[in-house]
């Protein structure tokens, strides 16, 4: 099973690189004055269809691993935990090869610390279940980085970006806030099961995230429906600068405890 996890997780790497790589032979929308950003928010949003939808439909047709998240999941589970190893793995690399490390340095270790959690379940085929329950935070970091792209591409007054910023904040509370609770509930519960330095791990992992999260909620809501106007080009490339969430994921990027990048 390890060995197997590591060829996936390696194999989604070189396909995320590669998706890096192609898209830089590709015109970005001229509107667009940053374009590795707008080319790194588009991968991500790949990773979060793909990653999101995964866990949504897996944890309905195969709800054992809610009941019994530390042995209970099917093979298939695995792989996508370890499609999103791989992920994290090319996201963290295109940062530094286009990121001096003091700009990178916040979602470097959210990854870090996502990659350690996410790797666990995949080398030991254990703590799958919680894994995938974390990967339902990428379906709120879909709507992010769509929200990240209309930003970028200066359609902050359009009906779209209003249409996205609420279904921004409804998948926020849905798919990061209530995952991130049912997480912590269960850890509090059934830690006896869980060996200490990963309960260490994982409280780490879901303080910070829960934090970002409702940081990011916060901003948003001011942002995007209390404040009448848009904010200047300036003021919103500083934002998708500071909450490229993955989460997660920093952890909003995408980004979760093990998110997951947001």
């Amino acid at each position: 099973m390890a060995s197997w996890g590591l060829f996936v997780a390696g194999a989604s790497f070189a396909s995320f690189r590669g998706l890096h790589w192609g898209l830089q032979l590709l015109p970005t929308p001229e509107s667009t004055q940053d374009s590795w950003m707008w080319r790194n928010i588009f991968v991500s949003l790949m990773h979060s269809l793909l990653s999101g939808s995964g866990a949504l439909v897996g944890l309905w047709l195969y709800p054992q691993m809610v009941t019994d998240p530390i042995h209970g999941h099917p093979s298939w589970a695995v792989v996508l935990v370890a499609v999103s190893v791989g992920y994290f793995l090319a996201d963290g690399v295109d940062m530094l090869w286009n990121q001096t490390l003091a700009q990178a340095w916040d979602l470097l270790c959210h990854h870090v610390v996502v990659v350690s959690c996410l790797s666990i379940a995949v080398l030991s085929g254990h703590y799958v279940g919680f894994a995938m329950v974390s990967l339902l935070l990428e379906l709120n970091s879909i709507c992010l980085h769509l929200r990240k792209l209309l930003l970028l591409s200066h359609k902050a007054s359009s009906w779209a970006f209003r249409v996205t910023s609420w279904a921004t904040l409804t998948t926020l509370a849905l798919f990061r806030l209530l995952p991130l609770g049912w997480m912590t509930l269960w850890l509090f519960r059934q830690h006896y099961q869980v060996p200490p330095a990963l309960v260490i791990l994982c409280i780490t992992g879901l303080v910070t995230v829960g934090t970002m999260s409702i940081s990011l909620g916060i901003r948003i809501l001011i942002r995007d429906v209390l404040q009448s106007r848009p904010n200047s080009f300036i003021a919103v490339h500083k934002e998708i600068r500071q909450i490229k969430t993955h989460d997660g994921e920093p952890v909003t990027r995408n980004n979760s405890t093990l998110n997951l990048k947001d």
